[in-house]
Parts: structure tokens; C-alpha cells; sequence
């Protein structure tokens, strides 16, 4: 160690979390490594972005009371999860771009910040089990002229 240098026993690790069944899955190998008691986290929750429609019709104060009760549910269901394996946690809500966010963390530690991305991957276009409008009326439209083809045969 060298002197006069900031030692921690707890290493500061970032968590970006947007779903917690899918974190846990995540942090499920670290628990079974027994790290999760040996390190300071920071789960910095990612609130889903809403459409511009949404926000054109919804006021700015609404929007911030969304995401603060978004951000109680994520944490009431995954705060208890890390706690209970003695990790020591601090809850946050993304409120601006995360490069900022981490920039900000790590100016008040000296030691570098570990950052583990835990979001649920997003599907390209839309989820897989939802399909567009588009594709709905194009299926119909398709099965109609089946129908029509093979009444007329």
C-alpha cells in the first residue's frame, strides 16, 4: 500500500438496473462468489423513456412522479435481494445521461468505479411477443384473401 494513498475496504461498483428479475439473474454469479458483501453498490435504476407523443401530453412534474414511483417498486423488490447477503447498497434514479452520472460517481472516489450493466436487453423494432399494428392488419388482410381463394376453388 502506498502512503498517503485512499484506500477502501469496500470497492464502489455501479449497477444500471431497468428490470429486477433479470438483474438477479445477473448478479446471481456473485453471490454465489460471495462478492456482493465485499463491495459498496450503487444501483442507479434507468426508468424507461417515454414516447414523444406521451410526453407531449403529459406534464414534466407527472412524468418525475412516474419515474420516482417507478424507481420504488425496482428498488422494494431488488433492495431486500442484495441486502440480505450483507452488500451494503445505495438507490439511485437516473435523472440525465449516464455517462454524466458515472463521471459525478467517480470524482467522489479516487479508485476507479467497476460498472456492471444490468438492463434487460430490448429487442430491435419492438418485442418479439407484441406485434406492430401493421403486422396484425397485414396477417388479416392476408387470411381474408386465403379464405376468399379457397371459397371460390
Amino acid at each position: 500500500m502506498c502512503p498517503g494513498r485512499y484506500t477502501s475496504a469496500m470497492d464502489k461498483v455501479i449497477i444500471y438496473i431497468d428490470d429486477a428479475a433479470y438483474a438477479q439473474q445477473v448478479l446471481t454469479p456473485l453471490r454465489a462468489r460471495d462478492t456482493l458483501a465485499a463491495n459498496h453498490w450503487v444501483l442507479v435504476a434507468c426508468a424507461p423513456r417515454m414516447t414523444h407523443r406521451v410526453s407531449k401530453w403529459v406534464s414534466h412534474r407527472a412524468r418525475e412522479t412516474w419515474r420516482d414511483k417507478w424507481a420504488a417498486r425496482l428498488f422494494d423488490e431488488l433492495l431486500p435481494w442484495l441486502q440480505s447477503q450483507g452488500a451494503t447498497v445505495t438507490p439511485l434514479l437516473a435523472k440525465g445521461p449516464l455517462a454524466e452520472l458515472e463521471q459525478q460517481l467517480q470524482l467522489q472516489q479516487p479508485e476507479p468505479i467497476k460498472l456492471v450493466d444490468t438492463r434487460k436487453p430490448r429487442a430491435l423494432g419492438g418485442t418479439p411477443s407484441a406485434p406492430s399494428p401493421s403486422t396484425l392488419w397485414s396477417g388479416l388482410v392476408t387470411g381474408l384473401g386465403v379464405l376468399l381463394v379457397a371459397g371460390t376453388a
